[in-house]
Parts: structure tokens; C-alpha cells; sequence
């Protein structure tokens, strides 16, 4: 089940348009990646759904209800751009962004010292954010963010500044909201990061999505039929009409098939040729790779 949907939405300004009839859905509980070059049109697809601006057509829909601004108070927004008030104290500004999520001031205060001891800033709680590192300063966001815990959590670039210790605190974290059935839209450039934490994505490039799915699916789908192996001793050619190209050297190599095969047939011929085969795995496209080769193959996309 979707927990959020884009139908053919559009958004133009002046004379571009930025979102060009994208379509796509959000499997409730999951961690989706929103993904595209810069000026892809990401951002806009965002401030369409957090209700800052709205489609010139088509339509967006939150469990299955035309998304309207009621809506707003299940969601949780961490902008690039961070917005904290920077000559307010930590704790007056997180109570304030909890207060306008709609908690109590007790209940806000008891859920952030809770978060406030798990980040390591209780000592920080009476000091004014312009004191505080940019790494600092992105916890207390992130902290701001999910305070009322939200249905549906969008995500832009949410390590940015964050040393490694931190940055694993907060996928841990990511990832055990969704667990805990919360819906996360992830954005960033980074995709190792995406491959790790992501199951489904959506690839956006000049206002239109031009691949969808989910991570494991779309490797599968764009995989090459490329393999690697170890052998010990000496290498034995191998020739077999499916069998596109082997290199070995060294010990190791790698081995490509036409797609009308797979890998059981790759081996078995490395071995029928007399290998002594020691290791053997399929290579699947890394997201990494999936990305470039899909904007390039769409040039006028770029």
C-alpha cells in the first residue's frame, strides 16, 4: 500500500517547467529514495508535497486523500537548507518547532531530553544555536524534525556536517522508524548512502522520472551478465557462444554471458574447460553506476 502517490503531476515557472507529468508511489514503512541530477527538479517535487507550493496539475495523495494542508501534520521535513533561528537557545527552539507540530509543552519537553541524552546535547540545551558546530546544528534539525514522529519523513541530505559516529546514529535511527511503520522519503547525491539504506527509488531527470522501482529489482533489471572468479594453477581458455569475453590474471578474472544464460552455465563452462575454480559471484550495477548510465542514456534529459 502507498502512503503517498504523484499522478501525472506538473509544476511550472515562468517558462520552465520543473515537474513534467511525474508519477510515482510510496510503500508505506519503507525508506524511498528521491533521486536526479541538480536542477533535476527534486526540490520541487518536495515543496509540492510538504503543501509549500502546489501542482499546476495533476494530483498528489496522501493515503489515498487528495493531499491537503491537514496533511502537513503527519509529516516531518528536513530541508538542505537548514531554517533554525540561530540567537534562540536550544531547548526554547526545540520546544517551539514541537509546539507547532501540535505536542504539549510537558510532552515536548520529556520527548526531547529523551533525544536530548541519545545525541549527546543536554549540555548544549541552554545555548544559543550560532554556538553550536554545523554538525551540532544538523542533530538538533534532525532532532526538531522527528520530535512528533511523523507518518511520513522527507529527508534532503540529512548527514551533511555529521561525523561518521553521528551519521550511523542517525540511520540507525532512519531505519528503525521505518521499522516502526514510518514512511521516509530520502534525498542526497550520495549513493552509496541511498543503496544502503534505500529499498525503493525513483530517478528523476529534467522534471521527469525516467526509472522506478525498488533497489533490488531495478539491479536485476539493468545487470550486464558480468561475473568475477578465482582459480589456482594455470588458466584454461574457455570458448563457448555464450560466454561474451573472459579475462584472468593473477589468480582472478571476470566473465561476461549473453543474457540468454546464467550464472550455473558460466561456471560450469569455466570448469568443463579444466579450471580449478577456488570462488565465483555475479556482479550486480551499484546504484552509482545505475545513475550515470541511465541520465546518459537519456541525453536530452540532461
Amino acid at each position: 500500500m502507498n502512503l503517498l502517490r504523484l499522478d501525472h503531476v506538473v509544476k511550472e515557472y515562468k517558462d520552465k517547467r520543473a515537474v513534467d507529468a511525474v508519477s510515482f508511489g510510496v510503500r508505506t514503512g519503507k525508506i524511498f529514495g528521491l533521486l536526479g541530477p541538480n536542477g533535476a527538479g527534486k526540490t520541487s517535487i518536495i515543496r509540492m508535497i510538504t503543501n509549500i507550493t502546489r501542482p499546476d496539475a495533476g494530483h498528489i495523495y496522501y493515503e489515498d486523500e487528495p493531499m491537503e494542508r491537514h496533511h502537513i501534520e503527519n509529516i516531518g521535513y528536513l530541508p538542505e537548507e537548514r531554517g533554525l533561528y540561530k540567537k534562540m537557545k536550544v531547548g526554547e527552539q526545540l520546544i517551539y518547532l514541537a509546539r507547532i507540530k501540535g505536542m504539549d509543552k510537558q510532552s515536548a519537553r520529556t520527548a526531547l531530553q529523551a533525544q536530548a541524552e541519545k545525541y549527546e546535547i543536554s549540555g548544549w540545551w541552554d545555548k544559543k544555536i550560532e554556538e553550536l558546530s554545523k554538525g551540532m546544528q544538523q542533530k538538533i534539525q534532525f532532532i526538531a524534525t522527528v520530535v512528533h514522529k511523523p507518518k511520513l519523513l522527507i529527508l534532503d541530505e540529512p548527514f551533511t556536517g555529521l561525523d561518521p559516529i553521528n551519521t550511523n546514529l542517525i540511520k540507525d535511527d532512519i531505519r528503525q522508524m521505518a521499522a516502526d511503520g514510518c514512511t521516509i522519503i530520502f534525498s542526497t547525491h550520495r549513493m552509496e548512502q541511498v543503496e544502503e539504506i534505500c529499498e525503493d527509488i525513483v530517478l528523476i531527470s529534467d522534471g521527469k522520472n525516467i526509472l522506478e522501482g525498488s533497489v533490488d529489482q531495478i539491479k536485476q533489471d539493468l545487470k550486464e551478465y558480468r561475473y568475477t572468479f578465482s582459480y589456482m594453477g594455470e588458466f584454461r581458455p574457455v570458448n563457448a557462444g555464450d560466454i561474451l569475453e573472459v579475462k584472468a590474471a593473477e589468480g582472478h578474472g571476470t566473465l561476461r554471458t549473453t543474457s540468454a544464460v546464467g550464472p550455473e552455465y558460466a561456471l560450469r563452462k569455466l570448469l568443463d574447460a579444466g579450471n580449478i575454480i577456488s570462488g565465483f559471484a555475479e556482479v550486480l550495477p551499484g546504484l552509482n553506476e545505475i545513475f550515470i548510465r541511465t541520465v546518459e542514456k537519456n541525453p536530452a534529459l540532461v
